[in-house]
C-alpha cells in the first residue's frame, strides 16, 4: 500500500468520532458548482491559499469538523474550521515527511464552509459553526463529485474507498 493511500486512511480514521451531531439539511454544494473564490491559510496567518485557483486540474478537498494522496486523485486538501497553527501541528504529526503532498488548511472565519453550506451549529460544543465531514472531488475549480456525510461526522459516504472509486 502506498504512503500516501495509507495517509489518507490514518487521516480518516484519527478524525473518526462515536459522537454524532444532530443531522441538518442536506448541504447545497453540488456536482457543477465552482468552488468559492475565499482565502484559506496554511502554516500561518499570513500564508493564504486560494482553492479555486488551487485546483485546476484534478483534486480532492475533505472537509472535517475539527483538528490521500493518489496520482489519479490530484491535489488533496484538508480543510478546518480553525486556525493555521492547528491545522499545521495536525499535518505535522500525521505526515511528519510531507511525502504525501497532503496540505491542511485552515478556515478560521468558516466563511469557506459556509460557502459551501457545508457548516453546522457546534456552538454549544466548540463555540462555534464547524465543518460537516465530506469529500469534494473537484476538476478545473468545479465540484465533480460531493460526498457530504448525512450525520455531519461520521465516515461512510466520504470514506477513502467509496471517494476514490
Amino acid at each position: 500500500m502506498s504512503h500516501s493511500r495509507t495517509l489518507f486512511r490514518v487521516l480518516l480514521r484519527s478524525t473518526r468520532t462515536r459522537r454524532t451531531f444532530s443531522t441538518s439539511f442536506p448541504a447545497l454544494v453540488k456536482v457543477g458548482d465552482r468552488i468559492p473564490d475565499l482565502e484559506l491559510v496554511e502554516g500561518s496567518p499570513g500564508n493564504k491559499v486560494n482553492l479555486s485557483k488551487e485546483l485546476r486540474g484534478k483534486g480532492v478537498v475533505i472537509g472535517v469538523p475539527a483538528a490521500f494522496t493518489l496520482k489519479s486523485a490530484g491535489k488533496v486538501f484538508v480543510v478546518s474550521v480553525n486556525d493555521p497553527f492547528v491545522m499545521k501541528a495536525w499535518g505535522a504529526t500525521l505526515d511528519p515527511s510531507t511525502k504525501s503532498g497532503i496540505r491542511f488548511l485552515g478556515d478560521p472565519d468558516g466563511k469557506f464552509t459556509e460557502a459551501l453550506d457545508l457548516s453546522f451549529d457546534s456552538a454549544s460544543i466548540f463555540g462555534n459553526n464547524r465543518s460537516k465531514r465530506y469529500a469534494l472531488v473537484v476538476e478545473d475549480g468545479k465540484v465533480k463529485q460531493a460526498h457530504v456525510e448525512p450525520d455531519n461526522t461520521g465516515v461512510d459516504v466520504s470514506a477513502a474507498d467509496k471517494v476514490l472509486k
